[in-house]
Parts: C-alpha cells; sequence; structure tokens
C-alpha cells in the first residue's frame, strides 16, 4: 500500500517569502547603485562627460602648414620635405607606456637610442600629445604594424613630411637644420601657432627666417568614434604653407670653395660687393644636418662635439681670430684720411720698432727689415715697422674710431643665426673687459693685426667688399627674395642696412686700392704667386700669431706643434676695377698667407668670374 507526504504549505510560504524578500532587497540595492552612479554621471561629473561626448563626436585638429622650401641663386634646392613614416604614441591612452614599448619592439626594430629619445621628447611633451618612437618606418614596416595596431591603443603610425637636405655637409653651416621643439622653446613659441607641428629651426637660415618659413596652421573639424578614429571631415580651413627663400649663395661657389680648403680647418666667405649678398660660406670642416631633423644618437653627437676638429662649430660666423696685416690697407687709409702720413712718405724699417725711452723691440716679420718703405711699398712687401709707426702717429683713439667704421668690433648683422662680433682693442673695451688702462706697446700691436685684435672671416669679407665699394658698406645678406608657392604676389627681398664710411678725398681709396693691386702685380708682392691672366685682383695677405714669441726667441715652424702654428689670412676683391666678388680666406694654422690662403681664394675668384664669362661666351 502506497505512502503519501503531505505538503506543509506553511514552511513553503515561509520560504518564498524569504527568497522574495532577498530578492527583493537586492533589487533595492541594485536600483540604488544603479541611481547613485547616474547621480555621479549626471550631476557630479557632468561637465567631464559632456565634454568627453562631444570630443568623441566632433572634434578639432590642427592641420600643421609646409614649410617652406630653400633654393640657392641658379635654384638648387638646399632644404626639402619629403613624405615620412613614423610610429608615434600618445602616453595619455597608452596607460602602461613600458610595457606597450616591449611588446611593440616584437613587431618593429626598435634601438635603445629610439627608447632613450622617447623618453626625453616625452618628458617636453604634454601627455596627450603625441611622442615619435621610431621615425623613418620603411613601407614594409607600415604593414606590418598594420596588421596587428589594433592590439596597441595610443599607438599609431603618422604620416607627414620631413625636412631633408640634399647636399648635406656642404650647406650645413649656412642653411642650418631644424630639430623637435624643446621644453624651452614650448615657452617662448605661439603655442597655437605651432600646434600639430614638431620642428623647429635650430641654426643657420632655418633659425633666421623661422617665422617665415614654419607657415601659419590650418585647422579641421572631424568627426570621430569612441575610440578617436576619424570617421569624417566636417569642415577644414587649410593652412598656409611658409615661404620659399631664395638665397643670393652659390652651391657651386661654396663646393670649389670647400674643395680648395683641402684637409685645412679654416672659413672661406665671398660676397658680391654691390649688394651684399654672401655667395659663400664654407667652414671646414663640417658635419651632415639631417640625422639632427629627428633626433641624432647620443654616440654620433658625442663624437662630433668632442672632436677636436669641432666640425659643429662655424669658423665662417663664430670664428674670433687676429686679422695679422689683411688689416694694413684699412689702417693706411686712416693715415691718409686724417693726414697722419702721405702715400710717399718715407719711413726707415731696420727690422724692429722702439718705442722713446724703451728698450723692448717690436720686430718686423723680415728680419734684416726692408730699408726705406712709403706706403705702396708698405702694403705691397706687408712692412711691419711701417705700419707699427703710422699705429703710434695714429693713437688707439683714431685706430679704434677709423676701423669701426668698417664693421670690425661689432656683428655684421647677417641673417645667419649665431653670429659673433669679434672684438676692437680700444681703451673703454680695455676698462670695460680687463679693468685695466691702455699701454703705448698694445696701439702698436694692434697696428699689425695682433694681439687682443680679433675678426670673423665674415666681418672680414664685409670689410673687403666695403673697400671694393669705396667706403658703401652694405650689410651682408644671404636672403635675396621669399615668395609664398602657388601665389601671385611678387617676392619681398629682406632689408638690407647700407652705410657710407665717410673719406673726405676719393683719391685715398684709390691709393691704397692701386698698392692692393700690386700685391699680386709686383714681384715683391706677399701674393704674386696668384696673379691672373684674365682679370686684375687686389688682395692683401695675413698671417696670425697663434702664441706670442718671446723677445730673445724666433720663430721655428719646423719645430711647434701643427695647433700652435700662425694662421694664415688672405682678403681681395675682383676685377679690381669693377669689384664684382670680394672675399677672406681663414686657413687655421695654415702658416703663410701668400702660399696658402691666397691659393684659395684664386679658385673661387675663379670660379666665379670666368664660369661668369664662359656662360655669357655661350659655352
Amino acid at each position: 500500500m502506497a505512502e503519501f507526504t503531505v505538503k506543509d504549505h506553511r514552511q513553503e510560504e515561509d520560504l518564498f517569502l524569504r527568497r522574495g524578500l532577498i530578492a527583493g532587497v537586492l533589487v533595492i540595492v541594485a536600483l540604488v547603485a544603479v541611481v547613485l552612479r547616474l547621480v555621479q554621471l549626471q550631476l557630479v561629473r557632468h561637465d567631464h562627460f559632456t565634454t568627453l561626448s562631444q570630443d568623441n563626436a566632433v572634434k578639432l585638429e590642427p592641420i600643421p602648414p609646409t614649410r617652406g622650401r630653400i633654393f640657392d641663386v641658379n635654384g638648387v634646392l638646399l632644404a626639402e620635405n619629403i613624405p615620412a613614416f613614423s610610429l608615434e604614441l600618445i602616453p595619455e591612452k597608452v596607460g602602461d607606456v613600458a610595457g606597450t614599448i616591449e611588446r611593440l619592439k616584437g613587431v618593429l626594430p626598435i634601438t635603445e637610442d629610439d627608447v632613450r629619445r622617447f623618453k626625453r621628447l616625452r618628458k617636453q611633451s604634454r601627455p596627450f600629445d603625441t611622442v615619435p618612437l621610431r621615425v623613418n618606418l620603411t613601407e614594409e614596416e607600415v604593414a606590418r604594424f598594420a596588421v596587428v595596431g589594433h592590439f596597441f591603443p595610443g599607438a599609431d603610425i603618422r604620416a607627414s613630411f620631413m625636412r631633408r637636405y640634399p647636399l648635406g655637409q656642404d650647406t650645413a653651416h649656412v642653411v642650418g637644420y631644424v630639430g623637435r621643439i624643446n621644453e624651452a622653446e614650448l615657452k617662448e613659441i605661439s603655442s597655437s601657432e605651432y600646434r600639430g607641428t614638431n620642428f623647429i629651426g635650430k641654426t643657420g637660415v632655418e633659425k633666421s627666417y623661422e617665422d617665415l618659413l614654419h607657415g601659419r596652421v590650418g585647422v579641421q573639424e572631424v568627426e570621430v568614434n569612441a575610440r578617436g578614429r576619424v570617421l569624417r571631415v566636417l569642415e577644414s580651413h587649410p593652412p598656409t604653407s611658409g615661404y620659399d627663400l631664395h638665397l643670393y649663395f652659390d652651391v657651386g661657389l661654396q663646393q670649389e670653395a670647400i674643395e680648395a680648403l683641402g684637409e685645412h680647418k679654416g672659413a672661406v666667405v665671398a660676397i658680391e660687393p654691390s649688394s651684399g649678398g654672401i655667395l659663400a660660406l664654407a667652414s671646414r670642416p663640417s658635419f651632415d644636418p639631417n640625422p639632427f631633423v629627428e633626433g641624432i644618437g647620443s654616440e654620433a653627437y658625442q663624437q662630433l662635439r668632442n672632436s677636436k676638429d669641432k666640425p659643429l662649430f662655424n669658423r665662417a660666423i663664430r670664428g674670433q681670430y687676429p686679422p695679422g696685416s689683411t688689416i694694413k690697407p684699412f689702417i693706411a687709409l686712416a693715415g691718409l684720411e686724417t693726414g697722419s702720413i702721405g702715400y710717399t712718405t718715407t719711413r726707415y724699417c731696420p727690422g724692429h720698432y722702439q718705442l722713446p725711452g724703451q728698450s723692448h723691440r717690436f720686430r718686423d716679420w723680415r728680419k734684416g727689415g726692408h730699408g726705406s718703405v712709403d706706403m705702396n711699398r708698405a702694403i705691397i712687401e706687408s712692412c711691419d715697422v711701417y705700419f707699427y709707426d703710422l699705429a703710434r702717429n695714429l693713437g688707439i683713439d683714431q685706430l679704434a674710431k677709423s676701423l669701426s667704421g668698417f664693421g670690425f668690433g661689432r656683428k655684421t648683422g647677417a641673417d645667419i643665426y649665431g653670429e659673433l662680433g669679434g672684438v676692437l682693442p680700444s681703451r673703454e673695451w680695455k676698462r670695460a673687459s680687463r679693468g685695466q688702462d691702455w699701454f703705448p706697446g698694445e696701439t702698436l700691436i694692434v697696428g699689425i693685426g695682433q694681439g687682443t685684435f680679433l675678426v670673423t672671416p665674415l666681418q672680414l669679407a664685409a670689410a673687403t667688399a666695403a673697400l671694393a665699394n669705396r667706403g658703401r658698406y652694405l650689410q651682408p645678406r644671404v636672403v635675396k627674395s621669399m615668395e609664398v608657392p602657388g601665389s601671385n604676389e611678387p617676392p619681398k627681398p629682406p632689408p638690407a642696412e647700407v652705410t657710407q664710411i665717410p673719406v673726405t678725398k676719393s683719391k685715398n681709396w684709390e691709393d691704397v686700392i692701386r698698392s692692393m693691386t700690386s700685391v699680386i702685380e709686383s714681384e715683391r708682392g706677399t701674393a704674386h704667386r696668384i696673379r691672373s691672366p684674365s682679370y686684375r685682383i687686389a688682395g692683401k695677405t695675413g698671417t696670425a700669431q697663434v702664441f706670442s714669441v718671446g723677445q730673445n726667441e724666433s720663430y721655428n715652424e719646423k719645430r711647434i706643434a701643427t695647433h700652435l702654428q700662425d694662421h694664415a689670412l688672405f682678403i681681395a676683391f675682383a676685377p679690381a676695377e669693377d669689384p664684382k666678388i670680394a672675399v677672406a680666406v681663414l686657413v687655421e694654422n695654415g702658416g703663410h698667407g701668400g702660399s696658402v690662403a691666397a691659393p684659395i681664394a684664386r679658385r673661387v675668384m675663379d670660379r666665379y668670374l670666368q664660369g661668369r664669362q664662359l656662360v655669357a661666351a655661350g659655352r
């Protein structure tokens, strides 16, 4: 007989009620949690999420302008923009930056230099800025990342234009280079104008004309999804490209100057006297500016920085050297103009010069002396004793005044960033810089371009051009004209300052220039070896001491270390009767100006003048 179990309805009701109560409590807790979350989202963080939602829908993106290009006088491209791809991270979106970089190493070849550069640039950037990790990716590397890119939020491939310098070392010290904007520059530049731009001019023309080369940033309104991907462009205001710059600078002439310098360290500056245009500005040794654009590796940079040859040093505008005897034509002109001496007035040179009442002998470069010399012979043979005496008669105050008219002692104001101004000694200068009085013997030393008297090759070239112009001094310029690509507006040449050096008698100019011509054409001239059958050259040699030789000692070039040997200098302009080019050459530790520096200038002048003649003749 089957047994029947009677259900306990009361127990079941209690169980049901307990379960219902628990479920109700859970529902209420869940509803409370939802309400609290809604309060947080809608009230507490309303502004934040409103902004995010708008950013996820519509976003303003900067459009960086295309940087202006740089051309030489013949249209040769010196600085261009080439397309390039880079792998960039947005630290704010990446999260675990270090872990992401380690995983990316399995996809792309990322070096320690890449990582160091990334860390340095990240410190200089804002959290939401893109920071390059790897630059100059190949097409294969771009494709490789595209396959796995969705695994790396906050990392993306960016296509942009990169600066390139096709002629590398030949133009590095003139054109300069651009580089990543650093922390100090971020504080100085306009954040609105440089939105979306990572590069800025660092040296040379790139630095001097940054405002014009950079252009004006554009902006576009885009629709993006929740992951920040652009869906479509809603509105766009295109950027304004930077100005293209056309220079007076002639690459062919520059390469001739570099080749003529050979293995010597030194500088060559060539100027067009009629315009002040810088035709060549060579500094040797040089360096390749291209690695500096994205950030040169630390090892490579240290090699350049620590090199005893100083390839990063622009000798043409920052090298400060005693002018030596190249200063003598300028002092001769001062003597004629002030009436301190006449062109035919003679002085006797026994091989040394003494101030009255003093035993110290200021020696001439020729041990036995030159005998009786007038101004013409003193310039031709570079007689030191003649110019010791002339400097003493002029006095340091008049010397400083006359030489300052040719731009010595101050920057030329050329449009190349980084120029130094040299030193023109005077009473005021010595008192201000050393707190000492001026001594008569120092005036004699200034008279032959030695001692504390320092000039740059650019200063010397600009002064030589003024001499060629019979006193018309033009501020040296490297940029000839500028234009906006695709625009009908005419090129706008930059303004150049012009001053006239006051000389009362034109004959004084002609006398000095005649003597400078004889430096080359006379058999006694210190540069007679560079005489040209095609045109006449006016010039002056110079030799500048690196260290002082004692009163009872003699200079022996063969026994002196190379780095202590004299510097060789030469200034010239040609044709002498109608100057088209003025040149200054400085060869560090080169020895004699006539045998080392003068032939370099002759090659540069040949290239410029005879090259023009060949073009005119149709050959």
